[in-house]
């Protein structure tokens, strides 16, 4: 059997993402420290975050607007225009900010050239199409597909439109709960490649199974799935 497409997240899988947001929930931290312990702020934004996804979806616009809401609650709606500006202008700084590629990505890119790849990303349509273009990939990627979430109705929708067999398809990432177990779901592969700073909303907990792999780093992509052809 061969695969026909690989499916690769974009955020932490390709390039750094959430070591942005862990910057400027540090500095938001700060600023609101006369009001409540930094990790008590830290703990108030994630819970907000969560909260609003169903609203905001994912991505830094919404992370602004929890921010903001953090602010107005925890400082029981005393919070100073300025702050107010700071908390836009770190988003406005985030959404500015340069892309930067893991390590490995352009070697196993390159040696998975010949391959049918798809780019499957989620979060805020103008800043994914920002960091694609930003990132000089685009052209390695026979599809690219930019989802408000990544559940198995999503992958199932963005294989039938392009013709491809669930069985037939292997998605990687960072993302246990996006990248990984909703292809598995549907019948596909899952590659697990951990990043050392995933949100706390993408982490899950699997049981062992023979369609889930785990991998190091993005280098070995390439072997594993010629391994598994191979096995088939």
């Amino acid at each position: 059997m061969m695969f026909d497409a690989i499916g690769l997240d974009a955020d932490d899988t390709l390039w750094e993402n959430e070591t942005f947001f862990r910057s400027t929930e540090a500095a938001f931290a700060d600023m609101l420290a006369d009001h409540a312990e930094r990790d008590a702020v830290t703990e108030r934004l994630v819970e907000t975050e969560k909260r609003n996804l169903s609203r905001y979806g994912f991505g830094i616009k919404g992370f602004m607007l929890s921010m903001v809401q953090t602010a107005v609650e925890l400082t029981e709606g005393r919070v100073d225009g300025h702050t107010i500006g700071r908390i836009l202008e770190m988003g406005r700084d985030m959404l500015a900010h340069p892309v930067h590629l893991l390590e490995g990505v352009e070697d196993a890119l390159a040696a998975l050239e010949n391959r049918r790849l798809f780019l499957i990303t989620k979060g805020d349509l103008m800043d994914q199409e920002r960091k694609i273009a930003a990132s000089g990939l685009a052209e390695r990627f026979a599809a690219i597909e930019i989802l408000a979430d990544k559940t198995p109705g999503q992958y199932a929708r963005v294989l039938k439109r392009h013709g491809v067999a669930p069985e037939r398809f292997l998605m990687a990432g960072n993302s246990m709960k996006s990248d990984v177990l909703p292809p598995v779901e549907l019948g596909g592969i899952g590659v697990f490649i951990p990043h050392d700073m995933t949100w706390s909303v993408e982490h899950a907990e699997p049981e062992r199974h023979p369609r889930l792999h785990e991998l190091a780093r993005i280098t070995e992509l390439p072997g594993l799935i010629e391994m598994l052809e191979c096995r088939t």
